[in-house]
């Protein structure tokens, strides 16, 4: 059976786009995912599966940020957003909570981009697995999968 990785890089692959894979010891925070990939908080990539009024969504923010609740409803127009429990992300997307990458097409959803990522040259993510990355071009990542882009995160308190 395909995996998500492989999905993934077939897609980057077909839309003729470069990418980098680091294989690691398995990682499960943004800062234990920065310091194994040796970039910085800000280059991470960190996917969150939400629930904007009736409709999943993947919103991709810096790993440095966290995600501004209010902003987010605003520019989506939804009264309530929520984040997915442990099993509604299992049953959309097949994967453990920060294996995700920032691509909501792989799972049928759509994606929301914070625009401060745009700040980034490459961004770095789990890539289906908590000890595979990809490194990408942030404007690749903007071409393949079309996030639609907006201020919606905060500064971590």
């Amino acid at each position: 059976m395909e995996t998500v990785f492989d999905r993934l890089s077939h897609k980057l692959a077909a839309a003729g786009v470069r990418f980098d894979v680091l294989r690691h010891t398995p990682v499960f925070t943004s800062e234990e995912a920065a310091a194994v990939r040796g970039t910085s908080l800000a280059s991470g990539a960190k996917a969150l599966v939400c629930k904007a009024d009736d409709q999943f969504v993947l919103i991709v923010l810096p790993a440095d940020r966290r995600l501004a609740g209010k902003l987010f409803r605003k520019a989506a127009g939804a009264k309530s957003l929520r984040f997915a429990s442990k099993e509604e992300v299992e049953q959309l997307t097949g994967l453990a909570p920060g294996s995700i990458p920032p691509f909501g097409s792989l799972f049928g959803l759509p994606t929301w981009c914070d625009e401060l990522l745009a700040q980034q040259p490459r961004i770095n993510f789990n890539a289906g697995d908590h000890a595979i990355s990809i490194s990408l071009a942030f404007v690749d990542f903007v071409q393949v999968e079309q996030p639609r882009l907006g201020a919606i995160s905060e500064d971590k308190l």
